[in-house]
């Protein structure tokens, strides 16, 4: 019953969403969509009237007017036809618009949407498989959309067409195709219902199929390198395996449902011919709303309704494969839909601000002075707090996993200006403190103050515009190096960029490209080095200006000639910030005020670096290479 209601509550949702999208062309494509359908079945009463016609005529000897009213019929039929094919060229065209559109405006539901999920999602989810969304399951609603769904209108309505020809002409008959109907209907529902989940299954599969193969193809590098070329065939071997596993299930159901179809239809024919020519030689009363008696200009004619109706059955079961994969697609497009976004119940926000006789005041112009504005509900009031910088961590517990804490009874206090590093080996929580700050997760207990503001009441958007972040990994769009800079600062100037590119040493090696700032980039900018992308990660930051930057192992992927030139455009980067590092390599936090050493989410050590080499604890170990982080 859940199954059932839930591909119900798909089919309705999705045609809720046609809906909404084409409020005037969708029900206008159905009218004529109906009117195909209906006409399409009107052969069968010309039929019946030109074999009544000759059968009077032959009865009656008289052939002279056989003609005349056979080219009536005729003529009338061909109007009919006319009219079927003007219908079928306007729907086939609508159904195109409407197909495409609805495609286009449910890929931005899902983009738009997918861009205020948090980051936890996307750190459970496989990349590949949230693509596979974009791709195959929009395509198998495409197919359900254009093809499937028309067919079945066309068929559904030909089906009732038929049987109101066939009541109308012979009750006795009928009961024949219906009882066969009800046959094809059982089977139908027995082999259709089976290969649904598989289908489901098959997609879900295909998704984690490409998820490896992006996950190769990324890592491809490193395959080569460890010579995991076997293992990776291996793996992709097994995913492969599941997914054919699954499709054959699915596919075995519906091909199969044709070809029994299809037979129980030419049965159900011989059977009517028989039964019709019973009922004529036996001279059995007719029961119809016609009236009319058993005749061969009945029986003909319902010759080929039987198949035309059959025909329509066939056509809506063979339309189940497509419907199950694209119910399948579109389940899948409405979870992603469905996801929750981030949550942000933040109400103080980052305005431009200047100071008019010693008071804090908002202004629409760029002064390069900040402020919290903070509005006071109770009170009716509104105050401003200058940006200044100053982060304080108050007995923070968090855990990505519940009862599984990554920090414990954490406190920092970061004063405006200062440089703040964290040390310690990989697990121990400096990344973990970074994503907090930015509010990518909320902390479990404990207080985080911005300013001495709750960063619980700030809006993400505006905390996040207020921090800088330098990420070990580099992450590059398509565009120019430029672009790429202004990523930090979307108004930004050419000038502001190439200012910033300065400060992070990145303007040496970029006026060396061969378009230089205008240099196209692509793959992740797969034709620059490892170092280059970090400078122009660096730059990005440099551009945004921000009062707070955090730096993530941010020149670890630099060599050292290179983080010579890179550190002294940090230096100036950094001054006047608050600034959080996280680094293994020690000499980069050597001048920080105060060096924090973490292990297993607890600080263990706190000081500058010669309170720390005197305590000749661990940060004193990891110094003198007694100890190694890793």
């Amino acid at each position: 019953m859940n199954n059932k209601s839930t591909k119900k509550g798909i089919i309705g949702r999705l045609l809720k969403t046609i809906r909404e999208f084409y409020p005037v062309m969708m029900p206008f494509t159905i009218v004529c969509i109906v009117f195909s359908a209906i006409v399409s079945s009107a052969p069968a009463i010309f039929m019946q009237n030109i074999i009544a016609v000759v059968e009077e005529s032959w009865q009656n000897g008289d052939w002279n007017a056989v003609s005349s009213k056979i080219f009536f019929f005729v003529s009338i039929l061909v109007a009919f036809y006319i009219l079927s094919l003007l219908a079928g060229l306007i729907y086939n065209q609508l159904m195109a618009i409407i197909t495409q559109g609805t495609l286009k405006k449910l890929r931005e539901k899902m983009f738009n949407g997918m861009q205020r999920l948090p980051i936890k999602y996307f750190d459970a989810n496989n990349h590949g498989d949230i693509m596979s969304h974009y791709t195959n399951d929009i395509d198998t609603l495409r197919q359900m959309i254009s093809q499937s769904f028309p067919q079945l209108l066309i068929s559904a309505i030909s089906a009732l067409t038929i049987l109101s020809i066939m009541l109308y002409f012979c009750l006795w008959l009928t009961i024949v195709v219906l009882v066969g109907v009800v046959l094809m209907y059982f089977i139908t529902k027995k082999i259709g219902g089976g290969s649904a989940k598989f289908f489901f299954r098959q997609q879900t599969e295909l998704g984690k199929v490409e998820g490896f193969v992006e996950e190769i193809m990324n890592g491809q590098k490193v395959v080569k390198v460890f010579c995991h070329e076997k293992e990776s065939e291996a793996d992709f071997d097994r995913l492969n395996e599941k997914l054919f596993s699954e499709a054959e299930r699915a596919n075995k159901y519906a091909n199969i449902l044709m070809p029994i179809l299809n037979n129980i239809g030419n049965v159900l024919y011989v059977i009517i011919a028989i039964v019709g020519g019973i009922l004529l030689i036996f001279d059995v009363p007719n029961v119809s709303i016609s009236g009319m008696a058993i005749r061969l200009s009945i029986i003909v004619p319902f010759l080929n309704m039987t198949k035309h109706f059959v025909g329509s059955i066939n056509q809506v079961s063979n339309q189940i494969n497509s419907v199950v994969m694209g119910m399948a697609g579109t389940e899948r497009i409405f979870n992603l839909m469905d996801q929750l976004p981030e949550q942000d119940e933040g109400y103080v926000t980052l305005v431009n601000a200047k100071e008019v006789d010693g008071v804090l005041t908002e202004c629409e112009e760029r002064t390069g002075m900040w402020a919290w504005k903070h509005p006071h509900q109770a009170e009716g009031t509104v105050t401003y707090t200058k940006l200044r910088g100053d982060v304080r961590l108050f007995d923070v517990d968090f855990a990505y996993v519940e009862g599984k804490n990554v920090l414990q009874n954490v406190s920092i206090y970061a004063k405006p200006g200062q440089k703040v590093a964290f040390v310690g080996a990989t697990g121990a929580g400096k990344t973990t403190i970074t994503n907090l700050l930015n509010r990518f997760y909320d902390i479990a207990d404990g207080k985080i103050r911005y300013d001495g503001i709750n960063i619980n009441k700030i809006k993400k958007s505006d905390l996040r515009r207020s921090l800088g972040i330098v990420l070990q990994d580099t992450n590059l769009f398509t565009g120019t190096v430029i672009e790429n800079i202004r990523y930090g600062k979307l108004d930004a100037t050419d000038e502001e960029c190439i200012a910033a590119a300065r400060l992070a040493g990145a303007d040496d090696f970029i006026t060396r490209l061969p378009d230089g700032y205008q240099t196209y980039l692509s793959g992740n900018g797969a034709n620059l080095s490892q170092g280059q992308r970090q400078l122009l990660s660096i730059a990005r930051a440099a551009v945004a200006d921000p009062p707070v930057m955090i730096l993530d192992e941010a020149t670890s992927s630099i060599d050292t000639r290179t983080e010579a030139i890179v550190q002294r455009g940090m230096d100036a980067l950094m001054e006047g910030r608050t600034v959080f590092v996280i680094a293994h390599r020690l000499s980069t936090v050597k001048n920080s005020d105060v060096i924090i050493v973490l292990d297993h989410g607890c600080i263990i050590e706190r000081g500058d670096h010669n309170d720390l080499i005197a305590q000749k604890g661990q940060y004193y170990q990891l110094y003198t290479g007694a100890f190694e982080l890793e």
